[in-house]
């Protein structure tokens, strides 16, 4: 099978969190090379020729670049309001949104601001801010009023291991203009509403959805109006459903594996233009695929997602890319008209891959 002619940006973890990359990789037909050196840059965002990353480090931060073909430009650095952010996303409300993991807080980025600290520092971005060896420490470039953190409500989980206090993880934005922060330490999505504009940014709590005790919910997304919740620690994709008080409620929900085996560890979740949902599931080093027709959620079909610890994924036309963290590679799997994906047909090797981002044809 001819493998698809990929251009793609991918993160990683470096020495600083047991990885062998270097930083931020640029994957260009065949070309693999590091783009940017950086602790730890396990999750990016990208928008137009802006590209985001966080070091998910104690003490951690967020670092912008400008994209120009397979060079990136640093531009500023701002601390990311706790440790270990693991997950940065472009808001409707032209703020960026960061979860910090360890800390259980959220930031938003003024991201007017910030360019506007881009273009007055006069030399483009060009000093290097931290960014430009492994271990150097991260520049609180911005304005103070440009930034904005919220600490999660302490809280705890059955799992005594895993949920001895608050861990936001993944943040997406509502059809509502809110925004949702899933918290796997306390089982609660957090609601918030996110401003920004040219001079600060601000984060208002607005209420506490539960899910299911132990569940651990991980990430998050839509299907049409409903919410499909990846629960990290139980192995159960949810489904949930906004209701006339505001709060969401449970539709249904469904075991990735049922029986004896290795943990079903779930990472990312997505679903795609025909309402199929689409899981990776670590532990058992699979992708399963899910119908959400007549309101449900039923195991359609599962493959080996081509490497050890399926962190993340994305896709391209004709393919799902899955980043395996314990394989130092991207699996290059080929999906179906059912929408599981078949046997790997390709491998790119980069070290401990976290976060996979396909970027636009030149």
């Amino acid at each position: 099978m001819t493998l698809p002619s990929l251009h793609l940006l991918i993160g990683s973890y470096t020495a600083t969190g047991g990885g062998n990359a270097t930083g931020i990789s640029i994957v260009d037909g065949d070309l693999v090379s590091t783009v940017a050196v950086l602790d730890d840059p396990s999750f990016l965002a990208v928008d137009g020729d802006r590209v985001y990353a966080v070091s998910e480090t104690v003490d951690g931060g967020v670092h912008a670049f400008r994209r120009s073909g397979s060079a990136l430009e640093h531009l500023w650095d701002a601390p990311a309001g706790g440790d270990a952010p693991c997950h940065v996303r472009i808001d409707p409300s032209g703020a960026l949104v960061i979860t910090n993991y360890v800390s259980g807080t959220v930031t938003a980025v003024s991201l007017a601001a910030a360019e506007a600290y881009a273009v007055s520092s006069g030399d483009g971005g060009a000093a290097v801010h931290g960014v430009g060896g492994q271990g150097a420490g991260v520049s609180a470039a911005l304005p103070d009023a440009a930034l904005a953190t919220e600490v999660l409500p302490d809280a705890t989980g059955p799992d005594e291991d895993r949920q001895e206090g608050p861990h936001a993880h993944q943040s997406v934005a509502t059809p509502d203009g809110t925004v949702l922060v899933a918290d796997l330490g306390g089982d609660a999505l957090h609601e918030f509403r996110v401003s920004a504009d040219a001079g600060s940014a601000s984060i208002e709590a607005l209420r506490v959805h539960h899910v299911a005790p132990g569940a651990g919910p991980r990430h998050m997304a839509w299907v049409g109006d409903d919410l499909v919740v990846a629960g990290e620690l139980d192995g159960r994709v949810y489904r949930l459903r906004r209701d006339n008080s505001g709060s969401f409620h449970e539709v249904c929900a469904t075991s990735v594996f049922d029986g004896p085996g290795a943990p079903s560890l779930l990472s990312h979740i997505e679903v795609d233009e025909r309402g199929r949902v689409t899981v990776a599931v670590r532990g058992r080093d699979q992708i399963v695929v899910l119908d959400s027709a007549d309101d449900g959620l039923r195991v359609i079909g599962s493959a080996s997602a081509g490497g050890v610890w399926p962190r993340h994924f994305a896709r391209v036309p004709g393919h799902l890319l899955v980043a395996n963290q314990m394989s130092d590679a991207v699996a290059v799997l080929p999906v179906g008209d059912d929408g599981v994906p078949g046997e790997a047909v390709g491998q790119i090797a980069v070290g401990s891959p976290t976060c996979i981002v396909p970027l636009p044809e030149r």
